[in-house]
């Protein structure tokens, strides 16, 4: 009996019927038994097993259909209505959230979409919580109690890429001492979260799309197929489509990853859920600290609820953090990182000084002026260097004394890509 073909205005009990009538058998064989063996403990655990995994997957397709069900009258809802439905349909979700409409939209997509098992691609800018609605994806699917394996597709070296996602076998290259697994087999029956896919090289698109169509994968150095039943789940801070036109990533693996499609809003546009998340970090931070919650003065507490944080939601949660290591009790603007403290002198009147906009020309402006120039700079630099060097990487942490993951780090954040450089160096130069 299937759940999704019941009427939802039925009693759940029916589809309960048959499990607990199992759930009984169970009960009743280990209350009788005067002695088990080791195989038959061992099979009544697998059993109990799959009836615990039988009554989940029942319980998130009853939530499945009740959310599909509530979707014509959702236009009829206020936000703090779909709020509060979303929450009494016992949504999970690890963190807080308010009625903001698009935060909403996007949560309830991934509430509908969570049990399907289809593949889900989040996009939204850096900071804004994508790995946060992978887990809540994960989290209120029938996969939950299975593994979830996070990836970081931009971290992973282009000549380790097939090694991490699939794993290799005993001497099918130099340091492969013994067989590995790889992502998706650690990921078998539960899901995989690809962060930041729009960083996958074009040979990983392939073979990537060879996965999702086949459901199999091959270890380095094998040739024997292994069957993966992982749930995919993808996320970028970069527009695909875009890139898919210019030639850079694959259209046929857009749509692939793109069945369900959810777009997280920047805080900048969830300033009304601020003040929510000074209460959650505060209180988040106080425990990690093993301290009191943090309180703020008004003019410190004005300047966040109107700050743009750039960096979004990790933004903000850094503040609160930095803000309940170094004061005390309370915090005051002086508590703030020096880049984003406003200046202790009010902005000049509009005159002459004034911006061609008719605004007054700020100390938080002459702030933004100087990390746009501090970004422009340490570009230029890493550029030049890249080029000194012909786009080897390892070579330019050498010459600048750096670590190469924190030069990696500065490459991603500025968009900047090594193999560019290598190419240009290989090309012949015109005489």
């Amino acid at each position: 009996m299937k759940i999704v073909d019941q009427d939802p205005g039925a009693s759940s009990t029916v589809s309960y019927a048959g499990l607990i009538e199992k759930i009984e058998i169970l009960r009743s064989t280990l209350r009788w038994a005067s002695k088990l063996d080791r195989p038959e403990i061992e099979k009544l655990l697998r059993q109990a097993g799959a009836l615990r995994d039988e009554v989940m997957q029942r319980s998130h397709k009853e939530r499945f259909v009740s959310a599909a069900a509530a979707e014509p009258a959702r236009s009829d809802l206020s936000r703090r209505q779909r709020r509060k439905a979303l929450i009494e349909r016992s949504f999970i979700f690890e963190g807080a959230f308010g009625d903001n409409p698009k935060l909403l939209e996007a949560l309830e997509t991934a509430e509908k979409a969570a049990p399907t098992g289809l593949p889900v691609l989040i996009d939204g800018e850096s900071g804004t919580g994508k790995e946060l609605m992978a887990r809540v994806i994960h989290a209120n699917g029938d996969r939950a109690h299975r593994p979830f394996v996070s990836v970081n597709c931009g971290a992973i070296p282009d000549n380790l890429l097939e090694s991490e996602l699939f794993g290799h076998c005993k001497g099918a290259f130099t340091g492969a001492v013994h067989d590995r697994k790889g992502k998706f087999e650690s990921a078998h029956t539960g899901t995989i979260f690809l962060d930041e896919i729009g960083e996958l090289p074009l040979p990983g698109q392939v073979k990537l799309l060879r996965v999702l169509e086949a459901h199999e994968i091959q270890r380095v150095g094998s040739d024997q197929p292994i069957r993966v039943d992982t749930r995919v789940v993808a996320a970028t801070n970069r527009n695909l489509r875009k890139l898919s036109e210019e030639g850079r990533f694959r259209e046929d693996l857009f749509y692939r990853l793109g069945v369900i499609h959810v777009t997280l809003p920047p805080l900048r546009e969830r300033k009304d859920e601020i003040a929510l998340l000074f209460e959650f970090f505060g209180d988040e931070a106080a425990e990690a600290l093993k301290r009191r919650p943090i309180e703020m003065t008004r003019r410190l507490r004005a300047f966040l609820l109107d700050y743009s944080y750039p960096g979004n939601i990790r933004e903000l949660r850094n503040i609160v953090y930095r803000l309940s290591c170094l004061a005390g009790q309370t915090a005051d603007l002086e508590h703030l990182p020096a880049d984003i403290r406003p200046g202790s002198h009010p902005p000049p009147a509009a005159g002459p000084e004034s911006g061609a906009n008719g605004q007054s020309l700020s100390s938080d402006a002459l702030n933004e002026a100087k990390r746009a120039a501090s970004d422009l700079a340490e570009r230029e630099f890493l550029e030049r260097g890249l080029q000194e060097v012909g786009g080897i990487v390892v070579e330019l942490a050498k010459r600048c004394n750096m670590n190469r993951s924190h030069l990696q780090v500065l490459l991603k954040k500025h968009g900047i890509h090594s193999k560019e450089f290598r190419a240009a160096a290989r090309a012949p130069k015109a005489i």
